[in-house]
C-alpha cells in the first residue's frame, strides 16, 4: 500500500471559521501544533489532523494558520516550544502523539485550549481528571497504544511458538516508560515469556540495543510506542532484517516502511478526531464539554515481503486475522 507523500505540506497553514477569525480582531486565527517528533516522522498523522480541521470547515492557508513546533526527539525542548506557542497567543494547541508534549503544553498554559493525542491513559498521566468530564482547558484523543502489549506479545508467540525470550525496545525518557515496561513484564509473565529490555534514548543507541538483544538470544522484538522509534522506523526494520529478528510495532507506519507487523489503533484516525475537536473549539465549544475520545478502531497489518525475507512461514490463522497484508 502506498501512502500520500505529505511531508512537503508540513509548513502550511490551516482553516478556521469566520466567527473565530473575527474573535481575533479580524485576523485569520492561528492554532499551535507541538510535537516531540520531527516533521518527516509523523507526516501522515499531521495529514489526518488537517483532514479533521477541514471536516470542521477549516482549511490550512485560507482561514486558518498553524504554528508548528518540533522538538526533533529532544524532549527537553518541549517547555520552551510550548512557551513560544503561548506567547504567540494561539487559539488552540494540538499536541502530537506524545504524553510529554501534552504535559508541556498543560504546564505552559491554563487558559489556551489544548487538544492532545496520546497512546497512554490521560487520567493516569495527569492530563485530565476524568475521561467523560474533563475539567479546565484540556481534552483530546487516546489511541491506547500503551495498553496493547499483551496482544502484541501473543502475535509474536503465535509466530514463533518455541520462543522464550522477547527483546523490548524502550525510550526511558518517555514519561510512560516505567509503566510500559511494568505492563510488558506482567504480560510476558502471563504468557510464560521472558523479556529483555534495551534502552534507547537516541538514534545512536539503536545498534548497541540490538547487540544487547543478540547477547540475550532474544528470538523476537517488541518496540514500545515512542516518537523516537517512529522517526527511526526504516533503520529499525533494516537492522531487524539483517539480524533475522521478527518484530511487532504499535502502528502501521513501521510496516509500510519494512517492519514485519503491527497491532494498534489508527493514529491517522486519532489525529483526524483531534482536528475535529480543535475545529469545534474554534467555533466556540469548551474543552471541558468535550469528553476524551478513546480509539475503537484497531488494526493488524502484516508485511508479507518482510516475512519472506526473514524466512518466516506466517501461520494461516495470523494472516486470516490481518486487516491488511502488504505484499
Amino acid at each position: 500500500m502506498r501512502r500520500r507523500d505529505v511531508i512537503a505540506m508540513l509548513g502550511g497553514a490551516a482553516v478556521w471559521p469566520l466567527g473565530a477569525a473575527r474573535a481575533q480582531q479580524g485576523a485569520i486565527p492561528t492554532i499551535g501544533f507541538l510535537s516531540t517528533a520531527s516533521p518527516a516522522s509523523i507526516a501522515p498523522f499531521v495529514d489526518g489532523l488537517r483532514r479533521g480541521l477541514e471536516a470542521s470547515g477549516f482549511i490550512e492557508g485560507k482561514n486558518l494558520a498553524v504554528e508548528y513546533r518540533w522538538a526533533d526527539d529532544q524532549s527537553d525542548r518541549l517547555p520552551t516550544l510550548a512557551a513560544e506557542l503561548v506567547a504567540r497567543r494561539v487559539a488552540v494547541i494540538v499536541t502530537g502523539a506524545a504524553t510529554a508534549a501534552a504535559l508541556a503544553a498543560k504546564a505552559a498554559t491554563s487558559t489556551i485550549p489544548i487538544v492532545f493525542t496520546i497512546g497512554a491513559d490521560p487520567v493516569r498521566a495527569g492530563l485530565v481528571d476524568s475521561m467523560s468530564r474533563p475539567t479546565g482547558n484540556v481534552t483530546g484523543v487516546s489511541f491506547l497504544s500503551n495498553a496493547l502489549v499483551t496482544k502484541q506479545l501473543q502475535l509474536l508467540q503465535a509466530l514463533l511458538p518455541p520462543a522464550s525470550v522477547i527483546g523490548v525496545l524502550v525510550n526511558p525518557n518517555n514519561p510512560n516508560s516505567a509503566s510500559d515496561v511494568e505492563r510488558t513484564q506482567a504480560a510476558a509473565a502471563s504468557l510464560r515469556l521472558q523479556v529483555h529490555v534495551a534502552n534507547v534514548v537516541s538514534v545512536r543507541d539503536i545498534d548497541t540495543a540490538f547487540e544487547s538483544l543478540a547477547r540475550t538470544q532474544s528470538a523476537a522484538l517488541l518496540v514500545l510506542p515512542d516518537t523516537l522509534f517512529v522517526g527511526a522506523r526504516k533503520r529499525l526494520a533494516e537492522i531487524a532484517a539483517v539480524r533475522k529478528l521478527p518484530a511487532v510495532y504499535s502502528n502501521r507506519l513501521y510496516v509500510e516502511d519494512g517492519g514485519l507487523m503491527c497491532y494498534g489503533s489508527s493514529q491517522v484516525v486519532a489525529f483526524r478526531e483531534a482536528g475535529i475537536y480543535a475545529g469545534r473549539i474554534l467555533r466556540g465549544e469548551k474543552p471541558s464539554d468535550l469528553p476524551v475520545i478513546q480509539s475503537t478502531r484497531f488494526e493488524l497489518v502484516v508485511n508479507l515481503k518482510t516475512a519472506k525475507a526473514l524466512g518466516l512461514e506466517l501461520p494461516p490463522t495470523l494472516l486470516a486475522l490481518a486487516d491488511e497484508v502488504i505484499e
